[in-house]
């Protein structure tokens, strides 16, 4: 097999002399070639008594070609990943400035009001928004009335507002005696974005920042 001619065949040990450490990872061109150079140093000092045949041959050939497949693969998909990541990038900046829905109950208040949506999965025949203390107090209660299946937005006059965290929300939505179920969304403007290399993050300007994938909807 080819592992058994680094026995007679051995090279300088890797990282002597005055040349610069090589790097952690071989390209598949130089494993390629490192593979070369041992099959024909072992056709060199095979026993011609017992020759290596054709199957062992054809089975190290396979072996070193589905290796530089995969690291080939593997330099394809890091390359694909860096677009990717640069085209994020490039649309994430054009949401600078805009306000953004998310799955969430805690409202960001800015300017003296707070924003938020609701989204009903059918017809409701009164819908109300209970706004809560950080604490869990209620501050205030919006009756919006009937409402139909889909998205909503809503917003509450935080001007009288003076807790020192974020207020939260609670929605109650029936149709006549049976409870709809929604998903309550929380609206935030987005001040600027970055990226840990793969994913797209973006700052919001009244709560930490969150992924790119959490948004719901741009408005």
């Amino acid at each position: 097999m080819v592992s058994s001619v680094s026995n007679t065949t051995s090279s300088p040990p890797v990282g002597t002399g005055t040349s610069a450490a090589p790097s952690a990872q071989t390209s598949a061109a130089d494993q390629q070639d490192r593979f070369m150079k041992l099959l024909v140093a072992q056709l060199n000092n095979q026993d011609p008594m017992n020759p290596m045949d054709n199957s062992q041959m054809t089975s190290q050939m396979a072996q070193i070609s589905t290796v530089s497949g995969i690291n080939q693969l593997n330099e394809t998909i890091k390359s694909m990943s860096t677009q990717f990541a640069s085209t994020q990038m490039m649309q994430g900046a054009g949401m600078i400035g805009h306000d953004v829905l998310l799955q969430s109950n805690t409202l960001s208040v800015d300017a003296g009001k707070a924003k938020g949506a609701i989204d009903l999965t059918s017809d409701a025949s009164n819908v109300s928004v209970q706004i809560l203390s950080p604490g869990g107090q209620l501050l205030d209660t919006l009756n919006l009335g009937s409402m139909t299946a889909g998205r909503h937005s809503f917003e509450w006059d935080a001007s009288n507002y003076t807790g020192g965290g974020s207020p939260s929300f609670k929605v109650v939505a029936t149709n006549g005696k049976q409870s709809v179920t929604n998903t309550a969304m929380a609206e935030d403007t987005v001040t600027s974005i970055g990226s840990d290399g793969t994913n797209l993050n973006l700052q919001l300007k009244g709560r930490a920042a969150v992924a790119y994938s959490s948004v719901q909807a741009i408005l």
